[in-house]
């Protein structure tokens, strides 16, 4: 399946009081928080990263999924402050086979990232649309992601009472990168495992 993906993220310093506010304004939960692991692939020489594409494989619980990424310039050109990009996934049976194909292709894995989800979702009668909202508990912290219309995001962001001034577009390789120059960490990967952080056992 494609489509355009339209997210934003932000930091969340109370994961458990951001979870106690949502039900008060409509959200309902769609998964309890699960602990997920992904993969993105490139070629040595990160073509992909070059032209800001990304290819993933993603185990979320009991579910694998192939994800393509890509920036749509014509889509992003008048919404900078939001992440825009056209998104081909689907769920894959036998993710060790798929990883065996892309070595084949010259594709290797590039950078792991895990962290534990919760997600929410919620129908927007404005949009007639059903938008998500997405609690991350990473190694390196906490974070909210908002994936709707651009309108819906902002009356959300209202609603939560969040500066739009602390919102990113980054992805969480670019946050462990940012993460690794200002710790000096030598962790090459966003992994439980390679950052020592408490673990998030709730």
């Amino acid at each position: 399946m494609q489509s355009a993906e339209i997210e934003l993220k932000f930091p969340v310093a109370d994961p458990e009081d951001l979870q106690s506010r949502l039900p008060l304004l409509g959200f309902h939960l769609e998964t309890p928080r699960t602990f997920e692991h992904n993969i993105l692939f490139d070629t040595p020489a990160r073509d992909l990263r070059a032209k800001r594409q990304i290819l993933r494989l993603r185990e979320y619980g009991s579910i694998h999924t192939l994800t393509h990424k890509r920036i749509d310039e014509a889509l992003s050109s008048d919404t900078s402050r939001y992440k825009i990009r056209i998104e081909t996934e689907t769920t894959v049976a036998d993710p060790h086979a798929m990883a065996e194909i892309f070595a084949q292709l010259g594709y290797q894995p590039a950078f792991v990232y895990e962290k534990y989800r919760t997600e929410y979702s919620i129908y927007d009668p404005e949009t007639n649309t059903t938008p998500h909202l997405v609690i991350d508990e990473t190694p390196i912290g906490n974070y909210a992601e908002l994936e709707g219309p651009t309108g819906w995001i902002d009356r959300t962001l209202a609603q939560l009472n969040i500066d739009p001034a602390t919102c990113l577009t980054d992805s969480y390789g670019k946050l462990f990168l940012d993460w690794k120059q200002s710790s000096g960490s030598p962790a090459e990967h966003l992994t439980f495992a390679e950052i020592a952080t408490p673990a998030l056992t709730r």
